[in-house]
């Protein structure tokens, strides 16, 4: 009887404890003090697990048609840039800013389409990585995934030929346009995990 109470004690003295440092503000949530090691550590592992279980309920179409790669460098161009950068870009002020930082794109490959189309779709709570679901139908995200696989292979010069020079390095809105054409691209089955 005295081990369950003193692991009752031990148990309330946690969730005052939590309690108490979630309530008095103390956990550092300024974008300018990195995490520590252990707190990085959790949460890289955290992140990097839960796209691998919530991308296992998306189905990859054909992803070969060739008007996805330049539908995917325009938006890309528009709506990436800022924060993932482009090949030959310097770093934006936005990026420079951000904790955790974005990665830079083009510099590594991108291999799982699935994992790929689940971040793009939903986003990242928490790093600044916007869910373009609700205003991209799933044919543009996967025109999106279909370029930025392809975004570490390209030079400078051919990611401006891809995205036109107006588009280089210059981030617009792209917000509820309807961007679909249901007959000349693919479609995904998708299903939520709650």
């Amino acid at each position: 009887m005295t081990f369950l109470k003193a692991l009752l004690l031990v148990l309330l003295l946690g969730v005052l404890g939590a309690t108490a440092f979630v309530y008095f503000g103390l956990f550092d949530i300024a974008a300018d003090h990195p995490h520590s090691a252990l707190v990085f550590d959790l949460m890289e592992t955290t992140r990097v697990r839960a796209i691998a279980a919530h991308a296992t309920a998306v189905t990859v179409p054909p992803l070969d048609d060739p008007s996805l790669l330049p539908m995917g460098a325009e938006h890309y161009a528009a709506m990436c840039t800022e924060c993932h950068l482009a090949p030959g870009m310097e770093d934006s002020e936005i990026r420079a800013g951000l904790y955790p930082q974005p990665p830079k794109l083009s510099d590594y490959p991108h291999p799982d389409a699935a994992q790929l189309f689940w971040v793009i779709k939903h986003g990242l709570k928490m790093s600044g990585m916007p869910a373009w679901g609700p205003t991209h139908d799933d044919t543009m995200i996967w025109a999106m995934v279909v370029f930025v696989q392809k975004l570490p292979t390209l030079t400078p010069s051919q990611y401006q030929a891809l995205v036109g020079p107006s588009n280089v390095g210059a981030p617009a809105h792209h917000g509820s346009e309807n961007h679909a054409d249901t007959e000349t691209t693919p479609t995904a089955t998708h299903t939520d995990h709650p």
